[in-house]
């Protein structure tokens, strides 16, 4: 769903009236078989290029091959990889005099058929990209599928093409299932192999229906390589469990591991989520440019095996307690996959056990965490402390040799916060407690535990308590203090302590990292600020970055245009769009927020959103659901006595594609 697509969505519901025989024709087509292609009986996994190239010129039949040789060359494939998929502007702006649809020739010069054969040589399948409606959503307008179902589907089939992504725009206002089942029929009557692929953004809960007509479908609308971006997806997937099964499943959209708006560890979550999810594993970034690190996420075959279970459930949460989430996926070994994810900016330590995740009773049980590949054993505890939007994810099993791992260990460090989830923070010169601990969750003790303290390079550290212990018992904890001083010098940002439990049997280790950030003591200027003056600490945004002064362009910085509300103007302000949080230091000397907030004129359909304010720990202030038919609400907020303020837009829960949050003329008082 492409920036244009809820706008094209409306005037195409507008133009229901002229839509032509055509739409007619499949306004009165009967129904047909449900869908039985025997396909993607495990979700299906790939490559799609819209992420890494949009529609730019190297977009083209070199790239494509070049894709399918990494695959090879890169270990993809072996780790399970199959399909290279191309997305919009393939083709070009019109049909022939037949009516085919053409390949582009700058960027196909031998035709699809010949990259498909390219393709299939390498052992691979081959992709391709229509939509619904009658054009595509790129804003060029590419032809659509409409009205040309069987047509397509034939000269697709010809081509030697494995997967159709069949997207959503300029529908003309047809019935969604009926557009989509005349393609299931049309692609089943080409006698081919084509997975099926529903791309209409959950608009019309195609898990309710989908289920016969497509071999995946979109939940949500479009993803964006931002960390807020993927956890709203994850709330709005995480509940249709239920529906996904074998050669059905629900797809939460690309992978956007490595495009560079998010850590390695929020990369790592992402794609544990997903594949605890039995989501689509479809690489979202540009492969050519792909970092070891990306590849070692991508090419986990531990956790793809969990995405890849043959009996085909979706993992769910069992508990969301403090943005501490537990997920759960039965696997067809009897197994279950628990992964434990941290939503909050704060380490935590996140606790579970075999019982909860459905293991039948033992005495203990073997757990592998599938990304540090150790495997130790447990009474039934499932612990971990978690870094910030980070990802534990353990493979739980019965094993009547449990005695031969090394007992789990968690290793934790707990830093003085403003509040319970916040980031820790320390100021230039001043000393810190830090307490690790080392907590043992397995049948068997941990003897000659030690626990060690890492920090970063100038800055000293000194234990103030014991580091050693001879025996930590099953279910028993030690801990070690220590001083950490940061110099006088340290420049402000976000820093890693890690802590570190070694212990036997065999020389086990457990460690975990938490973020410290080092601040700057001066807190907003005496009076009243507008906060697109005042740097903030850090900003999420769920398309592009946080703008100040203009409106949210969701692409590059500087793209936005006047903050408008309902037709009022505004000179100062932050432009966003939903879900964004934005954070500031205000070290207890403000004492109040004002604004005038709402959705912005630049998107004309569907946006709603609500706009938060909160002082520490506690939403202080909430505008209640705002569209984009209403004005501005001005809201006020009292943040007297609050170290951290955030400022936060949510999604008003149908996608966020024209969520342009305005934080019009926002000031901050401080004395």
């Amino acid at each position: 769903m492409r920036t244009v697509r809820t706008l094209t969505s409306v005037l195409a519901a507008l133009a229901t009236s002229v839509a032509g025989a055509a739409v007619l024709t499949l306004a009165s087509a009967p129904p047909a078989a449900a869908l039985d292609n025997g396909l993607a009986l495990t979700p299906q996994m790939g490559f799609n290029n819209w992420n890494a190239t949009h529609c730019g010129a190297d977009f083209n039949e070199a790239m494509v091959k070049g894709i399918a040789d990494l695959f090879v060359s890169s270990g993809l494939k072996d780790a399970g990889y199959q399909y290279v998929n191309l997305d919009d502007c393939w083709a070009l702006p019109q049909r022939d005099a037949d009516g085919n649809l053409q390949p582009d020739p700058s960027r196909f010069p031998d035709g699809i058929k010949a990259v498909a054969d390219y393709v299939h040589s390498k052992g691979l399948k081959l992709g391709i990209y229509s939509s619904a409606g009658t054009k595509t959503c790129d804003t060029n307008g590419f032809p659509g599928g409409l009205g040309h179902e069987r047509q397509d589907a034939n000269l697709w089939a010809s081509w030697g093409v494995d997967y159709l992504k069949y997207d959503n725009c300029n529908n003309q206002g047809v019935d969604a299932q009926q557009r989509y089942t005349t393609m299931r029929d049309a692609l089943k009557a080409t006698g081919r192999d084509i997975l099926f692929s529903i791309c209409e953004w959950g608009e019309n809960k195609p898990w309710l229906w989908a289920k016969d007509v497509g071999n995946s479908w979109r939940t949500t609308g479009d993803i964006s390589d931002s960390y807020s971006s993927m956890l709203g997806i994850v709330h709005q997937n995480m509940v249709l469990a239920p529906y996904a099964g074998p050669g059905h499943w629900n797809d939460p959209d690309m992978l956007e591991v490595g495009n560079g708006g998010m850590t390695d560890t929020e990369y790592r979550s992402h794609f544990s989520l997903w594949a605890e999810m039995a989501a689509p594993l479809l690489i979202g970034s540009d492969l050519r440019k792909a970092s070891a690190a990306t590849m070692a996420i991508l090419t986990n075959k531990e956790v793809i095996a969990v995405d890849q279970d043959k009996l085909g459930v979706q993992g769910a949460p069992i508990s969301t307690d403090g943005g501490r989430d537990v997920f759960v996926k039965p696997l067809a070994n009897g197994d279950r996959a628990v992964t434990l994810f941290n939503e909050s900016d704060a380490a935590q330590r996140i606790t579970t056990s075999a019982s909860a995740a459905g293991m039948p009773a033992a005495p203990a049980y073997r757990v592998r965490d599938l990304w540090a590949h150790t495997t130790r054993e447990t009474a039934g505890s499932l612990t971990a402390t978690v870094p910030a939007h980070g990802t534990v994810m353990l493979r739980v099993a019965r094993d009547p040799r449990w005695a031969i791992y090394p007992p789990a260990v968690d290793a934790g460090a707990d830093v003085p916060a403003a509040y319970p989830g916040a980031r820790p923070f320390v100021e230039p010169g001043k000393p810190v407690t830090v307490t690790t601990t080392a907590t043992n969750s397995g049948k068997l003790p941990a003897v000659l535990l030690h626990n060690s303290l890492a920090v970063p390079d100038g800055w000293n550290v000194m234990a103030t308590s014991r580091r050693s212990s001879v025996l930590v018992g099953s279910n028993q904890r030690f801990a070690t203090t220590w001083t950490v001083q940061v110099p006088a010098d340290a420049k402000p940002g976000s820093y890693d302590l890690t802590t570190t439990a070694t212990y036997e049997p065999d020389g086990a280790v457990s460690q975990s990292t938490v973020q410290v950030d080092v601040l700057n003591t001066g807190a907003p200027p005496s009076g009243t600020s507008y906060l697109s003056d005042i740097p903030w600490l850090r900003a999420d945004n769920g398309y592009g970055p946080v703008e100040k002064d203009t409106s949210n362009g969701e692409k590059a910085a500087g793209d936005g245009h006047p903050i408008t509300i309902n037709g009022a103007v505004y000179k100062k302000g932050l432009g966003t769009n939903a879900p964004s949080s934005i954070e500031y230091y205000t070290a207890k000397k403000c004492t109040s927020l004002s604004a005038d907030v709402g959705v912005d004129d630049e998107k004309t359909a569907s946006g709603s959103v609500t706009f938060e304010v909160w002082a520490d720990g506690n939403k202080v202030a909430d505008s209640g659901l705002l569209t984009t038919a209403d004005p501005a609400r001005h809201l006020t907020a009292d943040v007297g006595g609050a170290t951290f303020v955030r400022v936060v837009v949510t999604d008003g829960g149908n996608g966020n594609n024209s969520d342009h949050g305005d934080w019009a003329g926002a000031q901050l008082t401080c004395t």
